[in-house]
């Protein structure tokens, strides 16, 4: 049965896996203050309601050769479901598009691009981006650093350390 109603365990499980998915489900039970078995049996509950989508592992771009990130804005010429949708499910089969977000304003999407050089990139701008159907512009920003980078969302924990 899945569980809906998150309460202050359910919380604490969700905050500490977030900041390390590869934690014992003992170390995780002896910090939320549970035992192992029911602490368990709520990271299933918690997956299988879809608050916990995955575990990932966090790597360095740079080190595997990965030294170029762009953002691209991209404006479609037509904005019809069925052409949004035709053009998340391209994005989907880019690997070098690791994150895609659509907006509302001036700008229909927004694609995080990870490329081993600027060459690369400028091949996949200009041989699928730009190339692609519908694609009306693109404006990029290239990413000089990354100052922060917290993968999930704020959990109570987080906001009490920043306040």
């Amino acid at each position: 049965m899945q569980r809906v109603k998150l309460d202050d365990i359910d919380r604490q499980i969700l905050a500490h896996l977030q900041a390390d998915g590869r934690m014992t489900n003992v170390e995780l039970a002896r910090r939320v203050g549970i035992s192992a078995p029911p602490c368990l049996r709520r990271v299933r509950a918690l997956e299988e309601a879809g608050f916990i989508r995955g575990y990932h592992a966090d790597l360095n771009a740079e080190m595997l050769g990965y030294g170029v990130t762009v953002f691209a804005m991209v404006g479609l010429t037509s904005q019809a479901e069925q052409d949004l949708v035709a053009f998340e499910k391209r994005v989907a089969g880019w690997p070098l598009v690791r994150e895609c977000y659509m907006l509302a304003g001036e700008v229909d999407f927004i694609l995080k691009i990870v490329a081993e050089d600027w060459d690369a990139y400028q091949t996949f701008l200009t041989k699928s981006l730009t190339a692609a159907p519908n694609v009306a512009h693109v404006r990029t920003s290239l990413a000089i650093r990354t100052s922060k980078a917290d993968p999930g969302v704020p959990m109570p924990e987080d906001d009490a350390e920043g306040a």
